[in-house]
């Protein structure tokens, strides 16, 4: 079947310059094969493609990779960019599934392998990815990566191409809950309307009802907008400010004084990295009786926000919503016998405290076993028969935990609000599970 946007006689995908972390230190070869298509080595903080919605400048195409003998899981995240520590985790939670998969001899006895795309949080670029990726004759599915704003703009090119998105980070509710039938998005991640009513729930447990809302000015900002408000309103309350940004803005501080100002004794922040780095850096430039907790959505974890603001985050007390932990897992003998396998594929990784960005790794991990269970389910690989398939799963014992039915018709999102705590950074910059009397030495 000729899919949209699929013209066989020119399809090709670009092979990646650098290494890909396919092998062990002593050279042993893996049981996942990867074709990484990365296409950028600048600094991913200083990417000025990230988040234009505008066309983009592409590398050289090379020839297809021979793909013929093996089924393919696509990969379209931000793999370069500032939120490329979201991208590589979900890619190694992909290749630790598709390793023990491979290992126990694949699927109708063909290998699994994984093709990177990199979209650098641009949703033109991320349109390119998924007709092209949707092209690949033996192409199961699509995993994406952390930005709701991009996967929102590609849901016509997933369902126009009739290609099963699975959605291991990006948590805007119109994104499962898209109006489309059939729908082929599934996810394994926050879903904005808990995530609102969470994140309330955790300031109003502080004792704090004055809450003041900071938002990035996107599809995502505006889905926690509603969910937000909903989950005040519900209680008889209402946001007392609410501030907004643009994705890149470097400085936060007018919209952390303005909230300040109204009354606000805590802030609820929906941001990425970049802009994570700038509010907590502008909350910690406030004198400290003045200063007021952060509560976050889980965006600023996907970057290297404790690094570029170590000192600021000393200063500020910020705890933000997570699903999964490697350090303090739910069900320990599955989280070591992952971690063992993502330490024999990623030898650097010492500890489970080096599991960055855990909740991509785990969520993905988590999807491409559930449509390995929907594959052998129904038996073929057309993308219908899997897509109804998954819909079907039932008594799936996953990482996380055991789903009685992950996925239903109606409803395509797997966790829900009592699958999510709160964490926070470390003295180390390592996410660990809140359990602390809220508050931070003010110095």
């Amino acid at each position: 079947m000729q899919l949209a946007g699929c013209d066989h006689t020119s399809l090709s995908i670009r092979p990646s310059t650098r290494a890909d972390s396919t092998g062990t230190d002593d050279g042993k070869e893996q049981s996942v094969r990867t074709v990484s298509t990365h296409g950028s080595n600048r600094d991913p903080e200083q990417d000025p493609d990230r988040g234009s919605n505008g066309g983009s400048s592409r590398e050289p195409v090379r020839s297809m990779p021979q793909l013929e003998d093996s089924i393919v899981i696509g990969i379209d995240a931000d793999m370069s960019s500032a939120s490329a520590h979201s991208g590589e985790s979900i890619r190694r939670g992909v290749m630790v599934a598709v390793d023990e998969i491979n290992e126990s001899g694949g699927l109708f006895g063909r290998p699994l392998e994984i093709v990177v795309r990199d979209h650098r949080g641009n949703p033109a670029r991320g349109i390119d990815n998924i007709n092209e990726l949707a092209c690949i004759d033996n192409l199961v599915a699509i995993v994406g990566g952390i930005h709701t704003p991009v996967a929102l703009e590609e849901l016509d090119a997933i369902h126009d191409n009739e290609v099963i998105y699975l959605g291991p980070w990006a948590a805007g509710t119109p994104l499962t809950s898209n109006g489309r039938n059939p729908n082929f998005v599934f996810r394994v991640s926050v879903r904005d309307e808990y995530a609102g009513e969470f994140l309330v729930s955790a300031a109003l447990d502080r004792d704090l009802d004055k809450i003041g809302l900071l938002l990035e000015r996107t599809g995502w900002g505006r889905s926690n907008h509603t969910a937000m408000t909903q989950a005040l309103n519900s209680r008889g309350l209402k946001p007392i400010a609410v501030e907004w940004f643009h994705w890149g803005e470097p400085h936060l501080a007018n919209q952390v004084n303005a909230l300040l100002d109204a009354g606000c004794e805590t802030v609820l922040l929906v941001c990425n990295p970049l802009e994570g780095v700038a509010a907590v850096q502008a909350m910690a430039e406030i004198p400290s009786a003045r200063r007021v907790p952060i509560v976050s959505h889980w965006g600023l974890t996907g970057g290297k926000l404790p690094e570029l603001a170590a000192n600021s985050l000393r200063k500020v007390d910020l705890v933000f919503l997570q699903t999964y932990s490697f350090i303090n897992p739910p069900r320990p003998e599955r989280a070591a016998e992952v971690l063992e396998r993502y330490q024999k594929l990623f030898p650097e990784c010492a500890s489970a405290r080096e599991v960055f960005a855990p909740v991509g790794t785990a969520h993905a991990y988590e999807l491409v076993h559930m449509l390995a269970a929907a594959v052998r389910s129904c038996g073929s690989l057309d993308r219908q028969e899997v897509r109804r398939s998954l819909e079907a799963i039932q008594d799936f014992d996953g990482l996380i935990r055991h789903y009685e039915r992950p996925f239903q018709p109606e409803l395509h999102d797997a966790l829900t609000i009592d699958d999510f705590h709160l964490a926070r950074f470390d003295e180390e910059g390592v996410i660990v599970v809140d359990d602390s009397e809220y508050g931070v030495e003010q110095p």
